[in-house]
């Protein structure tokens, strides 16, 4: 006869658990997602009516007018500024991830769940699975957050959370990074081949690398450079971002070859791919920049394509950007030269596209076409971009006739 297992439900909390060590197989959480959720406030409206119907049989547990909130584990404060509730997020967290570590059994398994955009949350986290004595022996992107919500609407919100399965770290070894670097971006390129079969793609196709990263990090209680100095959390998201870009765009522009693509192009390209039209906070569009070596402060301006509103950075495309840089008379990057041309096209001016693309020595450059189809390919349909970028793609052969009828104009007005 099978044995019946009845649940047991506790009110207590995580950084002190009423268990012994050693106690469980599995611990499954969802811990807060650092600043995004203020969960106790979303609670005080379910609260207030529980309180009314069940507050006469849990007496105990709607002791208070509200939730309380002093010992909530969240990035902002009820009292205080922003910096003091990181600092109490950090230390409550890294405190509840040691109490998982106590009552887990050695070869027990615990699925940690954890969704942001932000480097800072994920070296928050991480760093205090890591001092906790967990570290991740597999992870997952798995779709939780409806795309039609409100809040992915104009934004570059996540669609998948991570699920982390941690074990107790056994050993005390040290490792240097610079001999761990290569395994790391083996496990990374690994895993994002799977991730990009199954479509995950944008900022997910970033977060969900972090996994596979520190499967192999994690295994060491300290990491090392060759001085002797620890690395932290951040240079290794950094490590990882940097090789996400460069695995991303190979894919994007379907050549494993990047070196004739300019480090602007580069970036416009995985801005596309990653936010879309998106306006974005201004230091994750600085750690996308990072990822291809772009200083964001160098470009912004009247006649760039990176445009920077109080805390925000946007991505132009042709049609926001004006005309202004129309005027210029040198182009450093291939964005500048594809949004002229494709104004040229909208405004049905297919010679000025030839002789521009000849003048720059595009037309006969594949790269420059792989750029092009790899940025109509990553926008979103019903996107004017994608619209003028499909267009100006199919123009090709019109261009070429277009450029050698010029050619042969100027041969015959020189006698040559």
């Amino acid at each position: 006869m099978r044995k019946l297992y009845i649940p047991k439900i506790f009110q207590c909390s995580v950084t002190s658990l009423p268990y012994p060590n050693d106690s469980f197989d599995t611990v499954i959480t969802d811990p807060p997602y650092y600043d995004n959720v203020p969960y106790s406030y979303l609670s005080d409206f379910f609260y207030v009516w529980l309180k009314r119907t069940l507050g006469d049989l849990y007496p105990e547990l709607f002791a208070t007018p509200l939730t309380p909130k002093a010992e909530e584990i969240v990035a902002y404060t009820h009292q205080g500024d922003y910096a003091t509730g990181k600092k109490a997020f950090e230390e409550k967290i890294e405190k509840a991830f040691k109490e998982i570590h106590r009552v887990l059994k050695p070869e027990g398994i615990a699925v940690i769940v954890f969704a942001h955009k932000s480097t800072e949350a994920w070296e928050t986290i991480i760093d205090a699975l890591l001092k906790a004595g967990l570290y991740l022996t597999a992870s997952w992107p798995l779709d939780t957050e409806m795309k039609s919500r409100l809040r992915a609407k104009a934004s570059a919100a996540l669609a998948s959370s991570i699920y982390m399965v941690c074990r107790k770290r056994i050993s005390n070894e040290t490792a240097y990074f610079h001999e761990l670097k290569p395994l790391i971006e083996e496990r990374i390129k690994e895993k994002l081949e799977q991730f990009w079969n199954e479509g995950i793609s944008g900022a997910d196709f970033f977060i969900s690398a972090i996994g596979p990263a520190i499967e192999i990090f994690g295994r060491y209680a300290r990491v090392e450079k060759l001085s002797g100095e620890r690395v932290e959390i951040k240079e290794l998201l950094k490590f990882i971002r940097k090789t996400v870009s460069e695995y991303a765009l190979s894919k994007i522009l379907k050549d494993p070859q990047l070196g004739s693509i300019d480090t602007e192009t580069r970036f416009y390209i995985l801005w596309r791919w990653t936010f879309n039209s998106a306006k974005v906070i201004f230091d994750d569009a600085r750690l996308l920049a990072q990822a291809v070596g772009l200083e964001l402060s160098d470009y912004w301006g009247k006649d760039s394509f990176i445009k920077k509103e109080k805390e925000f950075i946007q991505v132009l495309g042709p049609k926001e950007r004006g005309r202004d840089f129309l005027s210029k008379e040198k182009y450093e990057n291939m964005v500048d030269v594809l949004h002229k041309a494709l104004i040229y096209w909208k405004d049905e001016k297919r010679d000025k596209v030839a002789k521009l693309l000849a003048s720059t020595g595009y037309l006969e450059n594949p790269h420059f076409w792989q750029v092009a189809q790899g940025i109509s390919e990553v926008l979103s349909e019903g996107d004017e971009e994608k619209r003028l970028l499909q267009g100006f793609v199919c123009g090709r052969e019109t261009y070429y006739k277009k450029a050698n009828s010029q050619r042969l104009t100027q041969l015959k007005m020189f006698g040559e």
